[in-house]
């Protein structure tokens, strides 16, 4: 069962380390690339300060965005900002979101994202603390995937692999780190074709696009490419 509470906790926490490690730049390195191809560092955080308000529209039951493009430009208009305006940005929508979900509401509804996509309720705080945890990462400061929470690793690793689940572009895989497996990809009666086995992390890089999967071992064929997140 979804621990909304909990997860709001750990949206917290992590939002916390992720402030603290930012804090450390400074203007010239805020404006410098990312490890998201295209993105600044400034380009991040000005993401995960709108990805913050965009879910608490959610939450009230208005459109995540205005639209794909109004989405886009915000975050280029927000990425050439100061250092200090953009930690600003990120802790104050960080805390209209915890706002929001501290407020009083059925958690079992269903809720809307972008492109169609619905979740329970329940599951958006954890959808919040994806962005926050891969994007940390994503600034390329000295936190990587190694350093993730063990719980987050986990579920993320079987929220990606859900995703992909069924999907006729991925052969049926099962992923495991020698201890927990995962099942993704197409159904078929004769069973997984593919079984890609690494540590976790090096899992988690590979499902969420942030690793070539160069570190894990393929049994069965080669490793599956997966669609764009």
């Amino acid at each position: 069962m979804i621990d909304h509470v909990r997860d709001l906790a750990s949206v917290r926490d992590a939002t916390e380390r992720l402030l603290s490690a930012a804090a450390k730049l400074d203007n010239v390195s805020v404006a410098e690339p990312s490890r998201l191809p295209g993105w600044s560092r400034g380009h991040v955080l000005a993401h995960l300060a709108r990805n913050a308000d965009a879910l608490v529209n959610v939450l009230e039951g208005r459109p995540m965005y205005v639209s794909g493009d109004a989405r886009d430009n915000d975050i280029e208009r927000d990425a050439p900002r100061a250092l200090g305006v953009q930690l600003t940005d990120v802790r104050e929508s960080a805390a209209r979101f915890q706002d929001a979900g501290a407020a009083p509401a059925d958690w079992s509804r269903t809720v809307e994202l972008r492109n169609g996509v619905t979740d329970s309720a329940a599951r958006v705080p954890f959808r919040r603390w994806i962005e926050v945890e891969l994007h940390h990462v994503d600034l390329g400061i000295g936190y990587e995937l190694e350093d993730l929470p063990e719980e987050f690793v986990a579920r993320e690793i079987g929220f990606l692999t859900d995703r992909f689940s069924g999907h006729p572009e991925v052969p049926a895989t099962r992923v495991t780190d020698g201890t927990r497996a995962w099942s993704t990809g197409r159904v078929t009666e004769g069973g997984p074709e593919v079984t890609v086995t690494g540590a976790s992390p090096a899992l988690l890089g590979w499902l969420a696009g942030r690793r070539d999967g160069a570190d894990l071992s393929v049994d069965g064929g080669p490793l599956p490419g997966l669609p764009p997140l």
